[in-house]
């Protein structure tokens, strides 16, 4: 089984992004070293498979979340960063939390214990040399994930959205139809999923990363 992200297909793909977006369009230029670096490992796979047959498969997930997510405040992805700007204005008695853009980007978040269930259901049951799409088939804005996590922590004040900053890639959507036909979706939903995350996050805030 080989890993790759979302991040491989074209920045402008037709939404949801269909397996067969590879390699179609240019890249997000923020992230296109790794892109190609994925794409170069989905060739590899398929490269063996032809020689040696043997039965690899890549996969490729959106969105991760979960506990032993990076939360630190320069590094992180869009979701920990929220989850832990929203506990720290909580534990400090803040009354006003400050994201970046409009909050009106569309993005598609799986919990990692999916995304291990998934891989697991792959080997077991998919034998193919394209790349299958892991993911959960919808999506959510960042103003909905704001909302959502200021409600779990149980932050009570004002979220500011800053529109002068930049929003990013207006969507990035999966189509999982491949994965659903292998026999496998999704099953922890984003707002259960945000709880224990959160849980965890709080029962081990001295030691993620800063």
């Amino acid at each position: 089984m080989f890993l790759g992200s979302s991040c491989i297909y074209p920045k402008l793909a037709d939404q949801p992004i269909h397996e067969d977006a590879l390699l179609t369009g240019h890249f997000e230029p923020t992230n296109d070293a790794y892109a190609i670096a994925k794409i170069a490992g989905i060739l590899q796979v398929q490269a063996v498979r032809r020689q040696h047959g043997l039965p690899w498969i890549s996969a490729m997930p959106t969105n991760l979340y979960g506990p032993g997510d990076n939360f630190s405040p320069k590094g992180s992805h869009v979701l920990p960063a929220l989850i832990r700007r929203y506990d720290e204005a909580v534990q400090q008695g803040a009354g006003q939390v400050e994201n970046w853009g409009t909050g009106s980007p569309r993005r598609e978040f799986l919990h990692v214990d999916d995304m291990a269930a998934a891989v697991f259901h792959l080997i077991e049951h998919y034998d193919g040399p394209d790349q299958v799409n892991v993911g959960t088939g919808s999506d959510v804005t960042i103003r909905e994930i704001a909302e959502t996590i200021a409600k779990v922590v149980g932050f009570e004040g004002e979220t500011i959205w800053d529109t002068s900053k930049p929003d990013g890639t207006p969507q990035k959507l999966l189509d999982v139809s491949k994965l659903a036909e292998a026999g496998w979706t999704a099953q922890i939903g984003l707002e259960d999923g945000l709880r224990s995350t959160i849980e965890w996050y709080r029962a081990h805030v001295d030691s993620v990363r800063q």
